[in-house]
């Protein structure tokens, strides 16, 4: 199904012929405030301190006005038509420079991981540093550390939870290009489908990574306290789990906004930026799934 976007939404498709330079705003001040008030509530909360968790929700709360209005008056400016080519470009260098963080981001835990396994663990277990540091120490993994250190645990099998919600990203993969197909040639019934679909996959994702750390809890007393593998499984599925949410968000955002007639198929890299993002998603947990799980 094609449908014709609003005529109000057709200014955008020809490019502004300056740089467009925005008035002062004072988005990023609010940004200061909400961010000032998350790391004293977040500081104040693993300490105990009274106030903490209310510092912390009103820190959140403020970060997601500025959020809301913030790129509210970006996506009025691209769609008012005051973006040129220039500032497409600057979108993008933008948005590949925060993939790159991401990256190196995601590579710091899985190093800690690799590391720890392949060269900590064993060094700890020779025969010379097992006499001096920890005696009686072995070097399975996952250990248990010294004796008496940590409590017996069981690790999370590839199957059938991690194997399934490799699929369902997976095949959320498929979606989103898909409806990025869709936008390209003009039917926006298939963009919308696509996007839908995506946000319905993520969504089950998250559902069954939500069963998964209760399973991990009450079943297999793996904990975030279990040792140096549970610290390392449960921030690398953890902040996974994280991005996999913005990306939902952000893929909804999306939905909404195809459905009010935005983007074209010359005009869309917000559409672009998020299925950037999505994948970027998909590649780390197809990573993770394997270091993690089968590993």
């Amino acid at each position: 199904m094609s449908v014709t976007p609003p005529a109000g939404q057709a200014a955008h498709a020809v490019a502004a012929p300056h740089y467009y330079v925005p008035a002062p705003s004072k988005w990023p001040l609010v940004g200061s405030c909400a961010m000032l008030f998350v790391v004293f509530g977040a500081a104040m909360t693993v300490n105990d301190i009274g106030p903490g968790p209310w510092s912390l929700a009103l820190g959140f709360a403020i970060l997601a006005y500025m959020l809301f209005g913030w790129f509210g008056e970006v996506i009025d400016e691209s769609e008012s038509g005051r973006y040129s080519r220039q500032v497409d470009g600057s979108f993008r260098w933008s948005m590949g420079w925060f993939i790159f963080s991401e990256v190196m981001f995601f590579s710091a835990f899985f190093g800690a991981l690799i590391y720890t396994r392949v060269l900590t663990v064993p060094w700890l277990s020779d025969a010379d540093h097992r006499a001096f540091l920890w005696p009686g120490f072995s070097s399975a993994w996952p250990t248990l550390g010294p004796a008496g250190t940590v409590d017996s645990f069981e690790t999370m099998g590839p199957w059938p939870i991690p194997t399934i919600n490799t699929l369902l990203l997976l095949s959320s993969g498929v979606t989103v290009t898909w409806a990025h197909h869709g936008l390209l040639e003009g039917k926006r019934g298939q963009l919308s489908l696509g996007l839908a679909l995506t946000v319905l996959l993520g969504a089950v994702f998250l559902g069954f990574q939500a069963f998964e750390y209760h399973h991990a809890y009450t079943e297999l007393n793996l904990k975030l306290t279990s040792g140096v593998f549970g610290s390392t499984f449960f921030m690398l599925t953890g902040f996974h789990g994280f991005h996999v949410t913005l990306g939902v968000i952000m893929l909804s955002v999306m939905f909404v906004r195809s459905r009010r007639g935005h983007f074209t198929p010359r005009h869309h890299f917000a559409f672009e930026a998020t299925a950037w993002y999505w994948h970027f998603v998909d590649v780390v947990w197809l990573g993770l799934y394997v270091l993690v799980y089968w590993l």
